[in-house]
């Protein structure tokens, strides 16, 4: 064999070795995607830009999980298997946050279109609150209702418990707005989501005394292991993810490796 074939065979023999590598590497790193929602309305506004989808965008983003054969799955139950290590290829959640009132308006006809199971954080004292533009009891009783929406812990109010300085207060956050769910909802609410995404140790250790049995986060960074059930990482979805393109990214179950940041 000629010198230059030689060099040839080993140029292709490194690069083979460096993509297998690569490929065992990220595959390692592999989480299963759950979307993170507000707000889906026609209406958008600069405040609230980032965190508003409109209704036509959420069917479309709906329709190609469910085209692409996306296993959809209730946040409880895809935690629960990736911890079994009996997660289905493609198994993905669909998590909101807040309670705003614009889900039983535009979103919930989706879901129950396409039969989808969703997840919604609810912060407690913005209930039904006389702004009108948050979720009422009675509209969460009825999706409570359908067997498709389940309904989560997103505190007392929508104040970072990071920044909450007492204690007590942070602990009346988390286990009150569990209390007050039960007894609004009349069943066991096992799912807490950190406002604004952010934890601390101290604040993880309050979740689970308080008898959650799981918590999603957004702002981990690598703190926290990605198969930690009391920090499960989120991925937030926009209107950009009406690309599809955009969407399959965010759902490849490699997004959150490679967006997330040093610990701090």
């Amino acid at each position: 064999m000629s010198k230059k074939r030689k060099l040839i065979f080993a140029v292709a023999a490194l690069i083979f070795v460096s993509f297998f590598v690569a490929f065992r590497f990220i595959s390692k790193r592999y989480v299963a995607p759950v979307l993170m929602y507000h707000s889906v309305n026609p209406q958008s506004n600069e405040v609230m830009k980032a965190l508003i989808v409109s209704p036509s965008s959420f069917e479309k983003q709906i329709s190609f999980l469910r085209r692409h054969d996306y296993k959809i799955l209730p946040l409880e139950t895809l935690v629960d298997l990736m911890f079994k290590k009996k997660l289905p290829k493609r198994a993905i959640a669909i998590t909101f946050d807040d309670g705003y009132r614009d889900f039983y308006l535009y979103a919930f006809p989706i879901i129950k279109k396409y039969r989808v199971p969703v997840t919604m954080f609810l912060i407690v004292n913005e209930v039904s609150r006389k702004e009108g533009d948050r979720l009422t009891w009675e509209e969460i009783r009825e999706m409570q209702g359908s067997g498709l929406v389940t309904f989560g812990s997103h505190s007392m109010d929508a104040e970072p418990l990071i920044n909450i300085k007492s204690q007590d207060k942070v602990k009346y956050n988390i286990f009150e707005s569990k209390r007050v769910l039960e007894d609004k909802l009349g069943s066991k609410v096992t799912m807490f989501s950190y406002p604004e995404g952010f934890l601390s140790d101290q604040i993880r250790e309050l979740v689970i005394k308080a008898g959650y049995r799981l918590a999603v986060a957004t702002k981990t960074g690598s703190c926290y292991l990605a198969q930690d059930p009391f920090a499960v990482k989120r991925i937030r979805i926009s209107e950009s993810a009406k690309n599809p393109f955009n969407l399959w990214i965010k759902a490849s179950g490699y997004h959150t490796f490679f967006k997330d940041r040093k610990c701090k």
